[in-house]
């Protein structure tokens, strides 16, 4: 039990990021029709601007909360502006082209993306500081960290938030007007284009935070780590019902849930040798089940809550 219980803190800390990064895949699906494969690169950008403003503020004597929440507060409006550029720049004027063609555009920011940060911080994996003391709790024989929590916390409450915008403000009323039918709100006076560009940057955003979570979690941070967070991300996003909010929230955690308990189950029973090389498998076969049980993913595609 204490082993089940260890893993479901560690699923659920993971599942918390891959339902923060998951939620940029299905707010720019529902709106536009469009898979941003860029958008594990953003969350990349996020924690290395969080690691740049943390090692040159180290030395100043601050507080080291103080530090992380500048560090964070430098990396969300950095990735801001990069979801900003990418809409208006690469995906804004392909926007009446073949579904294809966004497509391979939004790899090809990908790979831009990550090349720009190999020159930038170099390709060599870069140790995030920990500045803040991490504190460990013990119950029921497991035992979550302060990171664990905060890291909770923060996403619980960034869901919350967005569940709030979308649902219960004007702007969220645009953006699931838009959703719904691009034309029919312009009649209505919503500018499409501007609702499409904030939908990328609240993502952007989203992303930001997430980067610094995940950074401070593993402590460490590389110019290819956002590839294979992005594409997990991807497939909660799948898993719950691509384009459905409430879904990328519940098909990020249950993704993160298996991948511990497989990971932990499996690895204890071969000498945790399976489980830790093949973590990534268990979430994969998950997602193959589902989708062909059920294609349209967990809770369906409810068009008119897209945003």
């Amino acid at each position: 039990m204490d082993i089940f219980i260890q893993q479901v803190i560690n699923g659920l800390t993971l599942g918390a990021v891959y339902a923060m990064v998951a939620l940029g895949y299905t707010m720019v699906y529902g709106i536009i029709q469009l898979i941003n494969f860029a958008h594990g690169e953003v969350v990349m950008i996020g924690a290395m601007v969080a690691f740049s403003v943390i090692g040159a503020l180290a030395p100043s004597g601050l507080p080291p909360l103080a530090i992380v929440l500048v560090a964070a507060g430098c990396a969300i409006p950095a990735c801001m502006l990069v979801g900003y550029t990418m809409e208006r720049l690469a995906y804004r004027p392909l926007r009446g082209a073949p579904r294809l063609a966004p497509l391979i555009t939004a790899i090809g920011v990908s790979i831009i993306l990550q090349h720009l940060a190999m020159m930038i911080w170099s390709r060599n994996p870069l140790a995030f500081p920990q500045i803040i003391k991490v504190e460990s709790y013990h119950f029921a024989g497991a035992t979550i960290t302060s990171v664990q929590i905060a890291i909770l916390t923060i996403s619980l409450a960034m869901m919350a938030g967005l569940a709030a915008l979308v649902y219960r403000t004007r702007l969220g009323t645009a953006m699931r007007a838009t959703a719904h039918n691009p034309q029919v709100a312009g009649l209505m006076g919503i500018d499409s284009n501007r609702i499409i560009a904030l939908t990328f940057v609240i993502g952007a955003a989203l992303a930001a935070v997430a980067g610094v979570m995940v950074a401070s979690y593993y402590g460490i941070a590389h110019y290819a780590m956002g590839s294979q967070l992005g594409l997990k991300a991807f497939c909660a996003a799948v898993l719950g019902g691509i384009g459905n909010i409430p879904g990328a929230m519940l098909g990020g955690v249950l993704l993160g849930v298996v991948e511990a308990l497989g990971a932990g189950y499996i690895g204890d029973l071969t000498g945790n040798v399976f489980g830790s090389n093949y973590q990534d498998v268990f979430a994969f076969i998950v997602l193959i089940a589902v989708l062909v049980l059920r294609p349209s993913g967990l809770l369906g595609e409810r068009v008119g809550d897209r945003a």
